[in-house]
């Protein structure tokens, strides 16, 4: 029997109604997740904004020099601006290294640690990346025993939502504390909130509905029978069969592929509007922000429209999937590429940024909860498989970017642009042909490949 008839004999719209959204667990549960991921985008991404102020001018200019193509286009700020933050000698190889190094402990702490030397920075960078690696394959396990499967793109949406927002208000945020205070609280501030969301996450989250302290019974009831025939029952986890699942390497490919751009701008879009479109560094934290800004947007409501799709209009969940992967990948590379081709035009260059940036948000109701489509038990090992590959952009993407704009010429972010539309491009066609929405045979004891 088809799952979808399946779930509209005991979790129809007519159960889900009686469960409402408002104060439940399981959207409680969003919104904590939410708030920490955030943080964790927040401290993620702080550096990129801290670098430009860290950083001596003069240093860059030897090897990576400011483009003299546009005009300045700073704002007189009459508020003098705080200089007693102290200065380092990098060069732009070193840091995009720097910048780099989180994904180092991404795939295997939070402190201003450049005054023991570039080296300890890095190391302590990838300490950060370690910890903060084990965060998306945890809310993935997480939601597969929180999450019924018409309420997945809502749910997911919201929670992983946060870590847009935490790049929209960390952005910003970092360059002002820069300007006005000193680029060390940058870390301070961030970590310390960090440390206070941790204790509501340990007081208030379980990790099933059957554990968890203050759930109604009707919520718990509905969550574990819309689940009932989606989870395995085996102990011992198929790693032979999960390694040869095509409908993983789609989710693998287009990972990989988006997490390129994603990475690329995440941690140097700062640098292309300080030396490319020449803003001061308080402007540019709030440009810089902007594109994520429209992605955060984009992702909630991506989320409702999807589950709306696939519970309301009957559309199959594979079809939504690659529909939503489509859009979030393809409109993403051509705009960014026209991107590349409006010279000085400092707010079209926006505008083409933010659309491209805000498109992507997309791909969190396509390919990137598509593992618990496939999958539901081992949800959060398959984003482990993922991430684990989609992680490599990060790590050597900001390093390639900045080994290709030694010269800071409009001709070099071009390249930067081409090389990341193109690995865009590629991944959401490889998704496209090969991507399942069902639960695999392997997944589920004693299921036989029921449509999702």
């Amino acid at each position: 029997m088809p799952l979808q008839s399946a779930l509209s004999l005991d979790v129809g719209p007519e159960a889900a109604s009686q469960v409402p959204a408002c104060c439940s667990a399981r959207y409680n549960l969003a919104l904590l997740a939410f708030f920490g991921f955030f943080l964790l985008y927040a401290l993620r991404v702080n550096l990129s904004v801290a670098l430009v102020d860290m950083v001596e001018p003069n240093t860059s200019l030897a090897k990576n020099t400011t483009s003299n193509v546009c005009p300045e286009h700073s704002s007189t700020i009459n508020v003098p601006r705080n200089t007693t933050g102290k200065k380092y000698s990098w060069d732009a190889d070193t840091q995009g290294w720097i910048l780099g190094s989180f994904f180092y402990g991404y795939i295997i702490t939070q402190i201003p640690a450049a005054d023991l030397g570039v080296g300890y920075l890095i190391a302590v960078r990838a300490l950060e990346g370690l910890g903060e690696g084990v965060t998306f394959p945890a809310m993935h396990s997480m939601w597969s025993s929180w999450a019924p499967p018409l309420e997945r793109s809502k749910l997911l949406s919201i929670s992983y939502a946060g870590a847009q927002l935490g790049t929209v208000v960390s952005l910003p945020l970092s360059g002002l504390i820069c300007y006005y205070m000193n680029w060390v609280y940058v870390f301070y501030i961030f970590g310390a909130l960090g440390v206070l969301w941790f204790f509501f996450w340990m007081w208030l989250v379980s990790d099933k509905p059957e554990t968890h302290k203050s759930i109604s019974r009707t919520e718990r009831e509905y969550i574990l029978s819309s689940l009932k025939d989606q989870l395995s029952t085996q102990k011992s986890v198929p790693w032979r069969p999960i390694l040869e699942s095509l409908p993983l390497w789609a989710i693998v490919v287009a990972h990989f592929s988006y997490n390129w751009t994603f990475y690329t701008l995440l941690t140097l879009l700062p640098t292309y509007m300080k030396e490319i479109l020449r803003f001061d560094a308080q402007e540019n934290g709030f440009l810089s922000a902007l594109p994520y800004f429209g992605c955060w947007l984009c992702i909630i409501l991506s989320g409702q429209i999807a589950d709306h799709l696939r519970e309301k209009q009957n559309f199959s969940t594979v079809c939504v999937r690659k529909c939503f992967t489509l859009i979030g990948m393809i409109g993403p590379a051509v705009f960014l590429v026209a991107a590349g081709f409006i010279g000085c035009n400092y707010e079209l260059a926006v505008a083409f940024v933010t659309i491209s940036t805000t498109l992507g948000g997309f791909c969190t109701s396509g390919y990137s909860i598509n593992h618990l489509d496939i999958a539901p038990s081992y949800a959060g090992i398959l984003l482990g498989i993922t991430n684990s590959f989609a992680t490599i952009p990060g790590m050597v993407g900001p390093v390639i970017a900045k080994n290709l704009t030694h010269n800071n010429t409009v001709g070099e972010w071009q390249t930067v642009f081409y090389i990341a539309a193109s690995i865009n491009l590629f991944g959401a066609i490889f998704f496209a042909l090969f991507a399942s929405g069902e639960v695999q045979d392997w997944a589920v004891s004693g299921y036989h490949f029921h449509r999702n």
